[in-house]
């Protein structure tokens, strides 16, 4: 197949009170330091998550990748990709400038390709699944602030997103609409053999095209992501994720800190959750003590 034959994916961000965050799980069983053992000329590395990274100050973001693509010049690139997903609305521009590349996109799933980054892989023309390779793929997930009538707006708002994005799966596999909306409903995680059987991707990568890479991720960025991820689980919103590990960078007040409490604050914390917070801010510290100017 060609990647004219695919669909495109709405453009725009329809609602900017809506905030995409990274689903828990995806972030729990992603090794960011799963790579590509040699790189092809004209290469594109998405080994971030989708958007702008806020730990690395990097991300995958469609600003980036279109600038790239301009660079190749309708020469044939290659998408490798180790992403826990991210932004839906960034993974969606990014999957139309991918769908619309003159050159033939060759997708290398090396890691996971989970969310967002999942839509990213179904724009090659060519997409290729590391031996122990996932994609996931499920409805919008994104993070709102709204009383019942907002969060009703909300869900309409997000529909039509999630058909597009069962209409790209369903383009992509042959099979119908409601089939991929069941396995979004449920939140599906698919390996690279059922990948390839189900039409998601064309053939297995072999074992030698990958890599693990043990400088890829900086201690402190791996402290920082795992110490987001428990706060995350225990229901704090982004901002306040973001203003509180800040704090620790500085050992400053953050300005975000307005007195009220947290949602870790207003509902009781199990004491394993305590413990994991506990190790994991020690982590996070002993880190950012052998980082340069932290």
């Amino acid at each position: 197949m060609t990647i004219r034959t695919l669909p495109a994916a709405p453009a725009g961000r329809p609602c900017a009170s809506a905030s995409s965050d990274l689903l828990p799980l995806a972030l729990e069983r992603w090794n960011p330091d799963i790579r590509a053992a040699t790189e092809e000329e004209n290469t594109i590395s998405m080994f971030d998550p989708i958007g702008y990274d806020y730990w690395t100050g990097d991300g995958v973001t469609a600003k980036r990748i279109s600038g790239l693509l301009r660079s190749f010049n309708g020469a044939d690139v290659t998408v490798n990709i180790n992403s826990p997903g991210g932004d839906m609305f960034e993974g969606l521009a990014i999957y139309n400038l991918l769908r619309e590349y003159k050159g033939k996109v060759t997708v290398k799933v090396l890691g996971i390709a989970a969310s967002a980054a999942s839509v990213i892989a179904m724009a090659g023309d060519e997409v290729r699944m590391g031996l122990g390779a996932f994609l996931m793929i499920h409805n919008c997930w994104v993070g709102v602030a709204a009383n019942r009538l907002g969060l009703r707006e909300m869900a309409d708002t997000l529909e039509p997103f999630d058909k597009a994005m069962a209409d790209i799966y369903a383009a992509r596999t042959g099979d119908g609409i409601e089939a991929m909306q069941k396995l979004m409903d449920a939140e599906s995680w698919i390996g690279g053999g059922a990948a390839v059987e189900n039409g998601f991707a064309d053939s297995l990568l072999d074992s030698a095209e990958t890599k693990e890479s043990a400088k890829a991720s900086t201690p402190q960025q791996i402290a920082a992501r795992r110490l987001d991820l428990i706060l995350a689980k225990q229901g704090m919103p982004r901002s306040e994720r973001r203003a509180m590990i800040q704090e620790l960078k500085t050992g400053t007040p953050s300005a975000a800190d307005s007195g009220t409490p947290s949602a870790t604050e207003s509902k009781a914390v199990p004491a394993d959750a305590i413990a994991e917070l506990e190790k994991a801010l020690a982590s996070f510290k002993s880190a950012a003590s052998t980082v340069p100017g932290v």
